[in-house]
């Protein structure tokens, strides 16, 4: 299979938003309550989230492609909190259900780890759901770890990790 990456522009924003609340639907049942679930799975709210994104040119988005077809994106930024100054946030990365497990993810994961360092960052933060086990175990395995640090989030908790780049 052929994997391509590239980053997002203008237009994109229907496939961002497909890809998004498809990996959301698969990867957050059970862990969000159905009503918030549907809430943020809603696709015409996820458009327009991702057509702001792309008019206003806000962070750093790719898409990864297989053999074509949009499989995989990804969002960078600095980090959105301001205790986190001075640190890249993963923002996002999310990939249809029917291709995981792999490797496309890991690919995705060193294409923004790499534009992360290329634009002077040194550390890396990103924000998980700490039920979220499939993904935890995703980010370990690239190198993340735990720094303690938790929140709210929607009607569960996050937890902060962090990677040295």
């Amino acid at each position: 299979m052929e994997t391509a990456i590239r980053k997002v522009r203008r237009g994109d924003e229907n496939t961002l938003a497909y890809i998004q609340t498809e990996s959301w639907k698969a990867a957050f049942a059970g862990i969000l309550d159905e009503e918030t679930l549907v809430k943020y799975t809603d696709l015409n709210r996820a458009v327009a989230m991702y057509r702001r994104l792309l008019d206003n040119n806000t962070g750093n988005g790719y898409i990864l492609s297989v053999d074509g077809k949009a499989h995989c994106i990804a969002y960078w930024d600095a980090a959105r909190d301001a205790q986190y100054g001075g640190k890249a946030e993963l923002i996002c990365i999310h990939s249809l259900p029917d291709n995981w497990h792999k490797g496309y993810g890991s690919q995705m994961m060193d294409q923004v780890l790499s534009d992360i360092r290329e634009a002077g960052y040194s550390e890396a933060v990103l924000w998980v759901f700490r039920d979220n086990i499939r993904a935890r175990a995703f980010y370990e395995a690239e190198g993340f770890t735990m720094t303690g640090i938790s929140k709210p989030a929607f009607d569960t908790e996050e937890v902060l990790y962090s990677k040295g780049l």
